[in-house]
């Protein structure tokens, strides 16, 4: 090979960029090309990850918002349905015979009564506190008959205030609020011996340690005209008759543990120390606001609770509930909680023609 052939070679080699194989690299140029389009790819894929856990983020908060909805109203519901209900009958006469009190759940003949978001309920206060309720938004009482607890009375002995039950294997104790029923009336009492498992015999005396206690031991209509009076109206309760639990239950929308809105139950209970007792229960967060309206027997519109007269509770048909619901976190667009309204009527039972 010639000296001029050599150095054409060597020339060819560092103008064209070529290797000994005769492979060409990249230029600056295309690697700043292929750069450029790499990030393009990199930035798109990107995008399109973002937008899909926002999406995810999204679809999750709302199927919690609607599942926290459907459990609010179908607990709440469930309640309301049997408000004013008891084991006997409708239309029943009605006796208290428990030492005046100021509590809420004293007033069972009434079997609903709603507050609207402005009108105190007593028991729970107003505020921004743990279990507080929110001004502006709506509360309702419900009261009826433990039909789960019911149990049928053999023998009652008025004198003795003595009844006695047809199984040793009930759950009523002592301290119970509960309700004792026939065909022609029914009393609510306080049980203050008992021995579920035991025995067979639940007093219902004067006298006790226990809270609020009963002014008498006579379980007639009407009811004593002021109290204490150890005797009352006397009535004797039948065989058949039937004893229960009261059910008294508070809806509510009160703050929680975390700072935000929940729905809340206030339930009935037994402190086992001689007092009947309530309870707060957490059900449903994010519940932000709740709206309810009442139809009265007869009426044509639902009407908000401000407009039901007092003395006409007895006489409420249908409730509708309006729930506000919002998701935990802010999964919505512009990083807003999701929200969600939804509205339900629950008719009771026990008022139906």
């Amino acid at each position: 090979m010639s000296r001029t052939t050599s150095h054409r070679r060597q020339r060819t080699s560092r103008a064209g960029f070529r290797t000994a194989s005769g492979v060409r690299g990249f230029s600056l140029i295309e690697l700043m090309i292929a750069l450029m389009l790499g990030l393009l790819v990199v930035v798109s894929a990107g995008a399109i990850f973002i937008s899909n856990r926002q999406t995810y983020r999204a679809t999750e908060g709302l199927g919690r918002v609607q599942e926290n909805s459907r459990m609010a109203y179908e607990l709440m519901a469930r309640d309301i349905r049997e408000a004013g209900g008891n084991p006997c009958g409708k239309n029943l006469l009605f006796v208290n015979v428990l030492n005046p009190t100021a509590d809420w759940w004293a007033n069972w003949n009434r079997g609903i009564t709603g507050y609207e978001g402005g009108v105190a309920s007593p028991g729970t206060a107003f505020g921004t506190g743990v279990g507080n309720r929110i001004a502006g938004t709506d509360a309702v009482d419900v009261m009826s008959g433990d039909n789960s607890s019911g149990v049928t009375v053999v023998n009652h002995n008025p004198s003795a205030a003595q009844f006695q039950l047809n199984t040793a294997n009930h759950v009523l104790d002592d301290s119970d609020i509960a309700i004792v029923c026939d065909n022609r009336q029914m009393t609510l009492f306080q049980v203050t011996n008992a021995q579920p498992g035991t025995n067979e015999v639940v007093v219902h005396n004067t006298g006790n340690t226990a809270t609020p206690g009963n002014c008498t031991k006579g379980l007639g209509y009407p009811p004593p005209k002021s109290c204490p009076d150890a005797l009352g109206t006397p009535y004797t309760y039948g065989a058949n008759a039937t004893i229960a639990r009261l059910h008294a239950v508070r809806w509510y929308i009160g703050r929680n543990r975390n700072g935000t809105n929940s729905l809340f139950r206030v339930s009935l209970g037994n402190n086992g120390a001689g007092g009947a007792v309530t309870t707060n229960q957490e059900i449903a967060e994010g519940v932000e606001n709740m709206q309810l309206q009442y139809l009265l027997s007869g009426a044509g519109a639902y009407v908000d609770a401000s407009l039901v007269p007092p003395a006409r509770w007895a006489e409420v048909t249908a409730v509708r509930i309006a729930l506000n619901v919002a998701s935990t976190d802010r999964a919505g667009v512009g990083n807003v909680r999701l929200q969600r309204t939804i509205a339900h009527t629950a008719t009771l039972r026990n008022r139906l023609p």
